[in-house]
């Protein structure tokens, strides 16, 4: 479903092809929809997955598929991904037809070029759009809008209409309302805004590392804005966010037509100033990020396998803890973002962990067992019970008396601890 058009709604799109289906003596047997998904990749699309799926595994109870028009399958960048998918149809002995198109897809010349041209326009109208919407985002933001992602700790969103009267504060996972409306950024409690100063000040003044400072405040009993407790990786977050000292910064990362996330050069950042009354003076923001870039030392993977090497050499073992509490060594993450994981950092330096890691080699073998029990059961409730059983993300959605769904959870067996101990698996 795309929403840019009432046409492309969900209802919209069923009712014309029923009339399709009346008009050609057809009988409609099963419905596959994705409803509120992109269709710039089939990941996220458990609809059409599980089409797909049907399709090629003789389980299809249909000889046709009624599509509402040629963009439906997808507004694939490459525009053969969607031919591809089609062709996988027409391969299993289902023919496609397009309920809202001029042309019949009946396999001739025109229809060929009639369909290329379509999903060639379907791919550079998400191009065109993206375009638009990005442009668009930067001016809101140059503005001092905020435009995007969740705020951090001490910070909250309000929304307000376009005279700049507020109108409502948004919780996690709330959008504005109208299209007139923005959203502000606005101060959080007292109690938070004095944490974020102690963060600086721990951090400028007193040369406190990030695990002194994370420490400190879960010991105090202070919750991070997800009511959690607070880990190694947020204080550089909190330090180096400018909305603290009064900016909405935006374009800091972009993914285009859904592909991989990038991170963007500083020069393409939007900064609105003067959004947000600041909370941490400017000149220790400032201190701040001098010391965040000092902190920050770039040293090639060579070199990063021989500090492992000396610190295995030093303990006479590794692991995470180890690495991430020795002095001039790369965090964990650093690793695992280098060499793939651990495992294979540990390999290049000729060292093999004592750790069982037996169900992370197996793992894919789980993934696919999961998906073979989802894939039966689901067949189990709609051919018996008569359920509308739909295949997604690691189980089954159910609706019965609203949404519902079964997750398939793969337990490890733990290393049995003696004789005297029962067998125990964890879930998790």
């Amino acid at each position: 479903m795309s929403r840019e058009l009432q046409r492309y709604s969900i209802t919209n799109q069923m009712a014309a092809i029923a009339t399709y289906a009346e008009a050609n003596t057809l009988t409609i047997v099963r419905t596959y929809r994705d409803e509120g998904r992109s269709g710039l990749r089939i990941k996220g699309r458990p609809g059409l997955i599980e089409l797909i799926e049907d399709v090629q595994s003789g389980r299809a109870d249909f000889d046709h598929i009624l599509v509402y028009d040629v963009s439906r399958w997808g507004r694939f960048q490459d525009v053969d991904e969607s031919a591809y998918y089609e062709f996988l149809c027409k391969r299993s002995g289902v023919h496609v037809e397009y309920c809202a198109e001029i042309f019949k897809n009946d396999g001739t010349f025109v229809s060929g070029i009639a369909k290329s041209l379509k999903r060639g326009m379907a791919a550079e109208w998400s191009r065109e759009l993206s375009v638009k919407v990005h442009a668009g985002h930067c001016r809101v933001a140059s503005l001092g809008y905020r435009v995007g992602a969740p705020v951090g700790y001490g910070l909250r969103r309000l929304m307000v209409d376009e005279s700049e009267h507020p109108k409502a504060l948004l919780a996690k996972g709330q959008f504005k309302a109208l299209q007139s409306d923005r959203v502000r950024l606005q101060h959080g409690s007292a109690e938070e805004a004095a944490v974020i100063r102690e963060i600086f000040d721990q951090f400028v003044n007193w040369r406190q590392s990030y695990s002194d400072i994370s420490r400190q405040l879960n010991d105090a009993g202070i919750a991070n804005h997800n009511g959690r407790p607070w880990t190694d990786g947020m204080i550089p977050t909190i330090l180096g966010n400018e909305n603290y000292i009064g900016k909405t910064v935006y374009n800091r990362t972009s993914r285009r037509l859904g592909q991989k996330l990038v991170k963007n050069p500083d020069s393409a950042w939007v900064r609105g100033a003067a959004a947000i009354e600041p909370i941490v003076d400017q000149s220790i923001f400032a201190r701040a990020q001098k010391l965040l870039a000092e902190r920050r030392v770039e040293i090639p993977e060579e070199g990063m396998l021989l500090r492992l090497r000396l610190t295995l050499r030093r303990r006479g073992k590794l692991n995470s803890h180890i690495i991430n509490k020795t002095l001039g060594l790369n965090h964990v993450s650093s690793y695992v973002k280098h060499f793939g994981s651990l495992r294979k950092a540990y390999a290049l330096i000729g060292y093999v962990s004592p750790r069982d890691c037996d169900w992370i080699d197996t793992r894919q073998l789980w993934v696919s067992e999961q998906a073979k029990h989802a894939t039966e059961l689901a067949e189990v409730l709609r051919n018996d019970f008569g359920l509308r059983a739909e295949l997604v993300v690691n189980g089954i959605g159910l609706e019965v008396g609203g949404v519902r769904v079964i997750s398939f959870l793969v337990a490890r067996r733990l290393a049995q601890r003696g004789e005297d101990h029962a067998p125990q698996w964890k879930a998790y």
